[in-house]
């Protein structure tokens, strides 16, 4: 199980991966925390890495699918290191939301969901942000960039990429 993970993943993150569930296994309640800071390592959870979480904390994979897959901080499919989160809120798409994602997805090269091929960046639509007096909003990691011209998408690239 591990040796396919280590293919897809690498030697040194599976290790990574083997340290955070040691050192957390024994609190209880702790699952969040174990999966947060795997997806911190590998980016993402896919079905196989779940499968090979719960059988190392000896639980049912679907324990660990049913809070990968509850919470959307967490992903299934691959992210980029910064994921370019546009808000499609009503108060953002009636001020050109949609038009912000198809510039954003030029300047950066991807399709919706794909990742870069340096692998630094993805892009999510997302319902709503909760800065509808900003909007449109697109955040990026912890910054949140509010009154965006869709024409001057990649001074937000720039911003991010320093």
């Amino acid at each position: 199980m591990r040796s396919k993970l280590v293919e897809q993943f690498t030697e040194e993150r599976m290790t990574a991966v083997d340290a955070v569930i040691a050192e957390y296994r024994e609190q209880p309640g702790a699952l969040l925390i174990i999966l947060e800071k795997v997806q911190d390592v590998t980016r993402y959870l896919p079905v196989e890495l779940q499968r090979y979480i719960a059988w190392k904390l000896e639980m049912p994979a679907s324990r660990i699918y049913g809070v990968a897959t509850f919470y959307s901080y967490f992903s299934l499919v691959p992210r980029g290191r910064k994921v370019v989160k546009v808000c499609s809120g009503t108060a953002c798409y009636v001020k050109r939301a949609e038009e912000i994602k198809e510039r954003l997805k030029q300047k950066i090269g991807v399709a919706e969901g794909e990742v870069s091929a340096d692998g630094e960046f993805s892009i999510e639509e997302v319902r709503c942000l909760g800065a509808c007096g900003l909007a449109p909003v697109v955040v990026v990691g912890e910054e949140t960039f509010g009154l965006i011209d869709p024409e001057n998408v990649g001074e937000i690239l720039e911003k991010v990429s320093s």
